[in-house]
C-alpha cells in the first residue's frame, strides 16, 4: 500500500468525520481541519460527491449543508478500520526496525543517539531506546519550529548538537533527501536508518 493512497484515505476519512460532526461546515473550515489548501478539499469533497458518499442540499444565504448517505457511513466506517490496522501494523514494524538499528549503534559501542527528523517513527524510537538503554540527547529536524519533542531538545542545526556518537533517521516525509543532505554534512558511516525506511547507502 503506497503512502500516496494511505494519506488519500486518511484525508477522505477526515473528510467524511469533519461532515458528520457538522453538516453546516463551509468548504474554507473544512480545508482548515483537514490541513490542506481549500482547491484540495473541494477536489475531495466532489469526489466523495460524485462516489455517492455524501449528498448536498442547498441551504439560505447561498450555503450548502452536507449529509453522508448510508453509503458515506458504511465507507467510513471501512476507513476507519484500514486506519487503525495499519496504524497498529505500523507500530509494531517501526519497533522492530528501532530495535534492529539499536543493535546496529551497540555493535558499534554507540550509546548517544541523535534521532533526524521529528515523525512518529521518532516517537517510537524514544520509546524502544529506554529498553535497550540507548541515550536519546536529542532530535535534529531543520525543518520544524518546535524546541522539544517528547521532553527532548529539538536542534535546528548540526553545528550546535551535544556530543554524541551516531544518528538515526527518523524522518518520514521527505525520507530519502534528508538522508541525502545529512551525509553531506556528516559522516554516512555514523548515519543508521531504520530498515522500515528502504533506503540503501
Amino acid at each position: 500500500m503506497s503512502n500516496k493512497y494511505l494519506k488519500e484515505e486518511q484525508l477522505t476519512l477526515e473528510l467524511l468525520d469533519a461532515i458528520e460532526k457538522d453538516s453546516d461546515i463551509s468548504q474554507r473550515h473544512l480545508a482548515k481541519k483537514m490541513g490542506i489548501a481549500l482547491g484540495l478539499a473541494n477536489s475531495y469533497l466532489k469526489r466523495c460527491i460524485k462516489k455517492g458518499l455524501i449528498k448536498i442540499h442547498d441551504a439560505p444565504a447561498n450555503r450548502y449543508l452536507y449529509y453522508l448517505t448510508p453509503h458515506g457511513f458504511a465507507e467510513k466506517s471501512r476507513l476507519t478500520a484500514s486506519y487503525l490496522s495499519y496504524s497498529f501494523s505500523f507500530y509494531r514494524k517501526a519497533g522492530d526496525s528501532c530495535r534492529n538499528a539499536y543493535k546496529q549503534c551497540k555493535e558499534n559501542g554507540w550509546n548517544k543517539i541523535i534521532l533526524c527528523g521529528i515523525s512518529d517513527l521518532a516517537e517510537i524510537a524514544i520509546l524502544r531506546s529506554y529498553e535497550i538503554e540507548i541515550d536519546i540527547i536529542g532530535i535534529y529536524d531543520p525543518h520544524t519550529d518546535l524546541e522539544s519533542f517528547i521532553n527532548h531538545n529539538v536542534f535546528h542545526d548540526l553545528i550546535i548538537l551535544p556530543e554524541h556518537d551516531g544518528y538515526i533517521l527518523t524522518d518520514l516525509n521527505t525520507t530519502k533527501a534528508s538522508y541525502e543532505n545529512l551525509v553531506l554534512k556528516v559522516d554516512a558511516e555514523k548515519v543508521i536508518f531504520p530498515d522500515l525506511l528502504h533506503l540503501e547507502k
